[in-house]
């Protein structure tokens, strides 16, 4: 079997074995994968395996960046677009340039090399947060800060970190010029990604076959991502933004049948390559732990404390304190009220770096002109100790801090009132459809099957109106009973199948039809029920 095919294989099964461990020990998956990871590369008789730059930034990271634009969303990244780019353009530039300052004047670095540090733990992980607060009540508006954060950031720090990469390299930098070509790249990041967003819409309307859709939708990313790379410009923007025109478009393009295959194979895709680069992330322990047995400890303590003491109070500084005024009159002549001082907090604190800045600090090119790129393995070292602190650190007290805040009981505030006006949204559509069906009248469909849809409808209607009013728990009760009487369905079926009273074509359409129905009671009513849906059913 070829080498790249065992690596792939290895990292999927320490993924999996990872994740199983995790939800024994009930910690967050993310924490507990890279742990696993730094646990495994110790092992005496497993082969390393060696991350590559490339494969992180040019095959693992674009379909992430690109689904979460899918999936954020576009009204709430319009409408909290300032706060985003303060934290993804201003905080990450105000980092680099702390965190450059820092070595300058602590370990004689030249301001060049101090940026191309900077750059590489500036940026806050898109995936790792997110990935630890999953299950968490939070207010959407945090969320929403972070997911778009998360999608700008890394463009920022690359960016950065490319311009800084070259100025070693020449020996000289052009604080006018670099700002130029931030600008031209940004402007050329954010049209590509329009472009490719929508010329692959417009494809995809005129298949009509879910698995060609969804193979273009693959490849979406990386035909934002690669050309835009390879000619200088920022991949990472352009997936990005491609993500977002899809998120914002395509719900009129998209046919149904599409959708529902495509959020199981993406979740499927997400859940693979983020436990994957959890995983990467820990199995470099081993080589990083190597390297510093050339250094010496007493050297490498102060300035890797100091720098981790950075990247965290630069965070909290930019937003508690700096850009809080300026924020508050923003959103004071647009009409909005000031948030609470506790999402101030929690947003400045949720700064964990990740794999984006081992991979940038391992993309470091090892010769310049001829001569060791200086100080290479300092920048790798630093870099993975604020990577394991602050994921680690940070990550940990994450449930901590949202409970010490009071953010969960907001956040469980504000799903009651989003879950209410779902279900009202389910009345008016369930009457529309039901206005519908009366125009329809006797002479478009026979009167027994009218009275049975009609009989269908007022049913749902009724039992989505009984959650609004939440009488004597009926909601929660059909919900309940929907799923038991599935359950007696699916036995039903399995007992005709095994008598040889149904084809095996037969029976996985009904199986697809079941699980169809056993979805939509899960999905859809997600959050509303009374009980947790793997419990047992009355």
């Amino acid at each position: 079997m070829p080498h790249a095919a065992l690596i792939t294989f290895a990292l999927i099964a320490l993924t999996a074995i990872g994740a199983i461990m995790a939800r024994r020990l009930r910690v967050p998956s993310s924490i507990f994968l890279v742990v696993f990871g730094i646990a495994a590369s110790f092992l005496p008789h497993l082969p390393q395996i060696p991350i590559e730059p490339d494969v992180v930034l040019q095959v693992l990271l674009p379909p992430l960046l690109y689904i979460a634009g899918v999936g954020a969303s576009w009204r709430g990244f319009k409408r909290e677009s300032g706060e985003i780019s303060l934290l993804a353009v201003g905080c990450v530039c105000a980092t680099a340039a702390a965190v450059a300052v820092t070595v300058h004047g602590l370990l004689g670095w030249p301001l060049a090399l101090g940026f191309v540090l900077g750059a590489i733990v500036a940026p806050p992980d898109a995936v790792a947060p997110l990935a630890i607060l999953d299950g968490l009540a939070l207010p959407q508006r945090i969320i929403t800060i972070l997911q778009g954060e998360g999608l700008v950031n890394d463009a920022t720090a690359l960016i950065i970190f490319s311009f800084a990469v070259t100025a070693v390299e020449k020996g000289t930098f052009s604080l006018p010029i670099a700002a130029g070509l931030f600008v031209v790249v940004a402007i050329a990041g954010i049209a590509w990604g329009i472009a490719v967003g929508w010329g692959t819409l417009r494809l995809r309307r005129h298949i009509g076959d879910p698995e060609i859709e969804l193979t273009i939708a693959l490849l979406t990313p990386y035909i934002a991502f690669w050309p835009l790379q390879a000619l200088g410009g920022s991949g990472v923007l352009a997936a990005v933004v491609a993500g977002l025109y899809v998120s914002a478009n395509g719900a009129s393009t998209i046919p149904a049948a599409t959708r529902l295959q495509g959020y199981f194979f993406w979740r499927l895709v997400v859940y693979i390559t983020e436990g994957s680069i959890f995983v990467i992330t820990g199995l470099q322990a081993h080589s990083i732990v190597a390297a510093l047995r050339d250094k010496s400890w007493e050297k490498l303590l102060l300035p890797v404390g100091v720098v981790i003491l950075a990247v965290v109070a630069v965070r909290l500084i930019w937003v508690v304190i700096l850009t809080r005024f300026p924020r508050d009159l923003i959103r004071k002549r647009e009409g909005k009220p000031a948030p609470p001082w506790q999402h101030d907090v929690f947003i400045g604190f949720t700064g964990i770096r990740g794999v984006v800045s081992l991979a940038a600090a391992l993309s470091i090119p090892f010769t310049v002109q001829g001569t060791p790129f200086p100080q290479r393995d300092f920048v790798l070292i630093i870099t993975f100790a604020v990577i394991l602190a602050t994921l680690v650190g940070q990550g940990l007290s994450l449930p901590f801090v949202v409970r010490k805040l009071g953010l969960d009981v907001d956040g469980r505030r504000e799903l009651a009132g989003a879950k209410d006006r779902e279900i009202r949204a389910r009345v008016a559509g369930v009457e529309a459809a039901l206005s519908d069906l009366g125009a329809i009248g006797p002479d478009g469909i026979a009167p027994g099957t009218l009275r049975v849809l009609r009989n269908r409808f007022r049913d749902r209607r009724d039992t989505l109106i009984s959650a609004l009013k939440r009488v004597d728990n009926q909601f929660g009760d059909s919900l309940a009973v929907q799923l038991r009487l599935i359950g007696a369905e699916r036995k039903k079926i399995a007992e005709l199948y095994a008598r040889d009273a149904l084809t095996d074509e037969a029976r996985r359409r009904i199986e697809r039809e079941l699980d169809l129905e056993d979805a939509r009671v899960r999905h859809a009513h997600d959050g509303a029920l009374p009980f947790k849906i793997d419990d047992p059913l009355p």
